[in-house]
């Protein structure tokens, strides 16, 4: 079953270049998958009901350009796989309506994983049993190819510190999910964007983010990036080191769509 969301564009949405800031359309694509689990009856309302609840692990996005301000957009979603502990949902972003005249249609696609918790051991728990889950798989993949690994292989090009404050938590008392991209980006915007911009042209982009260890209010991060021509780097890590977050954000060579 494949549902669809629309999202415009407002002032705050925007940077100020007018265009989507790219932790924002990760905000409406998470939205976007929040909305479908309700409707489907399996949201969060019906898993704190056993103390379970959605986390997220990966996210891949591939997209044409970013929207600008008073542009609509169209979030349409579907689950590929419920199995394992993983599900695995994908979206297509589509163009609505534009501003500057662009044709409507698709400029994006995605693909999220998402684990289930209890909350009281905060551990992984394979709840795809439960009757909330039934005939709720649409089963349609996308064609993505796999994410690069982010890794410390190099010195890092810049660095940035963070302390996760009160509007950095979600609902489960961590870093909200879209945070850790902002702080990420707050320490480095990648130039490559940064150029393509100041040339007026578009720039397609891969964003590949990893969610590994959840950070709790006051605590340390420290991000490193390591950029290129062609890409950035980030890792989050905590003050003890370990690795909360991974992102990378890359060129991309063609069209995703």
């Amino acid at each position: 079953m494949k549902q669809s969301y629309t999202y415009p564009v407002h002032y705050q949405d925007v940077d100020i270049d007018r265009k989507l800031r790219l932790y924002t359309l990760e905000n409406h694509i998470l939205t976007t998958a929040g909305l479908s689990a309700d409707e489907l009856g399996c949201g969060i309302h019906e898993l704190l009901q056993h103390n379970y609840t959605w986390v997220l692990a990966h996210l891949n996005l591939e997209l044409d350009y970013l929207p600008v301000h008073t542009d609509l957009l169209r979030i349409e979603t579907w689950i590929e796989s419920n199995s394992h502990c993983l599900s695995v949902r994908n979206f297509r972003v589509y163009m609505e309506k534009s501003s500057e005249g662009r044709a409507a249609g698709l400029i994006g696609q995605a693909k999220s994983v998402w684990t289930i918790i209890d909350l009281s051991k905060r551990e992984i728990v394979n709840a795809f049993d439960l009757p909330m889950f039934h005939d709720v798989v649409d089963g349609e993949k996308t064609e993505m190819s796999r994410a690069a690994r982010v890794s410390a292989t190099d010195t890092p090009t810049h660095e940035g510190e963070h302390t996760v404050v009160y509007s950095d938590l979600d609902y489960n008392g961590h870093c909200n999910s879209c945070k850790y991209l902002e702080m990420m980006l707050n320490t480095r915007f990648p130039a490559f964007l940064r150029a393509a911009r100041q040339a007026g042209r578009e720039c397609p982009l891969r964003l590949d983010i990893n969610y590994q260890k959840e950070v709790g209010e006051g605590e340390q991060m420290h991000i490193c990036c390591f950029e290129t021509e062609d890409d950035i780097r980030y890792i989050g890590k905590t003050r003890e080191g370990a690795v909360s977050c991974t992102c990378r954000i890359a060129k991309m060579e063609k069209r995703p769509c």
